[in-house]
Parts: structure tokens; sequence; C-alpha cells
């Protein structure tokens, strides 16, 4: 019915309510199904970032033949992420963040077949999506400031800039902070998002 009857209390008589009057009608199951089919997405990009970011930092070594003082000759020098503990602390992150982002894009597909469990189930996702986030976060800012240094030098303090000789490290330091970033703002998103679903009736 495109109406209502609905009766006047002063003649007695109903009158029509128009149809944009209504209610809206619940979401559908299929509005939810793409929230859910969104999630997925958003996890399976987090995982393939963390663990690209995670690869390409620990194949990011390069030997060099270098000047070291006291040595007549130049002697080759390996720059390695596990020579500065920023770096490791980096790379245990995008260790767990990427088994994290793993598991929970598992429980996430398994939450498209049994949706009766997404409220018990959302609730740690989200908890823990935060706690990702703050992990990742702070490993990206941690790593990024030693590449700064490696990258610029500190005369301040005497620490000389390494880019201009291990340009391969660099580069690839670069690009895994990038890709962290980028799986960093993806957490942001999926925290947000969680945020969001929790406040709307």
């Amino acid at each position: 019915m495109a109406s209502t009857e609905n009766p006047d209390p002063e003649t007695g008589k109903s009158e029509p309510i128009p149809a944009s009057a209504t209610p809206p009608p619940p979401p559908s199951a299929a509005s939810f199904l793409d929230c859910r089919k969104i999630d997925v997405i958003i996890r399976v990009l987090l995982f393939s970032a963390t663990l690209t970011a995670l690869i390409v930092m620990v194949t990011s070594d390069q030997t060099e033949m270098t000047q070291l003082p006291g040595v007549s000759s130049p002697a080759p020098v390996s720059a390695e992420f596990n020579d500065s503990p920023a770096f490791i602390f980096f790379v245990v992150a995008l260790v767990v963040v990427s088994f994290y982002a793993l598991m929970s894009t598992l429980v996430s597909i398994s939450l498209l077949l049994k949706p009766e469990f997404t409220a018990r189930v959302s609730v740690y996702l989200a908890s823990l999506d935060m706690v990702m986030l703050g992990i990742l976060a702070s490993a990206t800012g941690t790593a990024g400031g030693v590449a700064y240094i490696a990258l610029k030098g500190n005369e301040e303090v005497g620490w000389n800039k390494i880019c201009n000789v291990y340009d391969k490290f660099c580069r690839y330091i670069a690009t895994s902070l990038a890709l962290s970033l980028f799986a960093t703002l993806l957490l942001l998103v999926l925290s947000i998002c969680s945020a969001l679903s929790k406040r709307t009736p």
C-alpha cells in the first residue's frame, strides 16, 4: 500500500499518511554481507602490505668496499637491518602484524559463513586492530627516524649519512617504510569502521 490510515482526533475520520512518512525498513542482509566483504578485502590488503614490507626489509642487506679509519685499504662492509635495534623492532612488528592480518582475515571470512558470531567476535577484532595499529605505527616511526639519519646524517653529534654509499639498502628501507605506512592507514580504517559500526543503531 502507498499510504496508511491515521484517525483525525477532531473529525474522527481517517486521513492517509504518505508512504514517505513510514519508517524505513531495517537494513537488509545483503548490506551486512557487503560490509563483511569490504572488511575481508581490507584485511587481505593489510596482509599483503605487511608481508611485502617484511620481505623487502630482510633482503635489504648490501656490501660495499668502504675505507675504514685506521685501515690503509678499503674493506668490505655490510649494511643490514639487524645492525640497528630500531630496524629489528620494525621487523618484529611486521612479523606480528602480518601474522595477525592472516589470522584475522581467516576469522573475517568465517564470519561470512556464520554471521551469528559476528557481534561477539567483532569486539575482539576491533580491540586487536587498535593494538596492532599502535605497534605498527610506533615501529614505523622509530625505523623512519633512523632511516632519516642514514639519509641525511647528523653533523651535531657526528653521525655520518650512509645512503650515499649503501643506496640499495636505503631504497629497500624506504620501500618497506612506505608499505608499512600504507598498512598503518589500513589498520586505522579498520579501527574507524569498527567504532562507527558500534555507534550505528
